[in-house]
């Protein structure tokens, strides 16, 4: 996937800090999942709040034949055209009608085709995203979409669409989470009540409270985020629990110059 705030130029840095043994992988802000597929744990509960990629991650399971079929036609057939008619499918209907494999299709398609590889909806869950314009898009990516089915069916991975904290719940001493939550702005006002958002000021303090709670009951807990003052407000004093400050490069604009290092936290304990 190419997925914002993908992880696969932090790998170097989270490897730092992966316990040498543990019982259960957790992951429950899964996204593109570079750390778990990287990582490869045996036995694992990953979790995404967004229904597409759940969906897309239980294809790639289960159906990766049928999947790959309908991305070489998407791949075939790409064209504005094409992307726009897909994209609209959440506003007419189609898009409860499709099959998981369909639904699946257009999550793929629509990620490697859509502007700057985003993915965002607006308040009534329809994408917004416009074309990309990509001369000759990677969409039917069957090297991966196999690699990846095989080691699905191969560890006792176990796949939720639902809060970050219910996705969690069966963790105990000898595990591992990793957190890799939306990232807080970084502002002037990302340290306090006013920075809000879908995934907000509440939501981090939550998360915080759950990160403490895994840590103080043996669990062994990773965090990524922005590097900002909030970070230290939240986790600084929580004892036994370091925060390592880290740059990565990132694209953070519409082209490809505009990549540059971004400064990021790792938080441990």
């Amino acid at each position: 996937m190419k997925w914002v705030g993908g992880k696969r130029q932090l790998l170097p840095e989270l490897a730092k800090y992966v316990p040498k043994n543990f019982g259960t992988y957790f992951e429950p802000f899964l996204g593109g999942g570079a750390f778990l597929l990287n990582l490869k744990p045996e036995c694992a509960v990953v979790n995404d709040f967004n229904p597409e990629l759940f969906i897309t991650w239980l294809t790639v399971r289960d159906q990766p034949e049928k999947l790959l079929g309908l991305l070489r036609k998407y791949q075939a057939n790409h064209s504005k055209e094409l992307y726009l008619d897909l994209r609209a499918a959440d506003r007419d209907g189609r898009l409860e009608n499709m099959s998981y494999v369909e639904r699946a299709a257009r999550f793929v398609y629509m990620n490697k085709t859509g502007f700057n590889g985003l993915w965002r909806v607006n308040k009534k869950g329809q994408n917004n995203v416009p074309f990309g314009s990509y001369k000759n898009p990677n969409v039917a990516d069957k090297t991966n979409i196999f690699a990846s089915s095989k080691y699905l069916n191969t560890a006792q991975i176990k796949i939720l669409n639902g809060d970050f904290e219910q996705a969690v719940s069966e963790a105990k001493s000898g595990d591992f989470v990793y957190f890799d939550p939306p990232y807080i702005p970084v502002s002037e006002t990302s340290s306090f009540t006013s920075y809000s958002s879908s995934f907000g000021y509440e939501q981090q303090v939550r998360l915080r409270d759950l990160f403490k709670h895994l840590h103080e009951n043996g669990v062994h807990v990773l965090l990524s985020n922005s590097d900002v003052p909030l970070i230290n407000e939240l986790y600084g004093d929580i004892k036994g629990v370091k925060i390592e400050h880290v740059s990565v490069n990132r694209s953070v604009g519409a082209h490809a110059n505009s990549r540059k290092r971004v400064a990021e936290v790792i938080v441990h304990g």
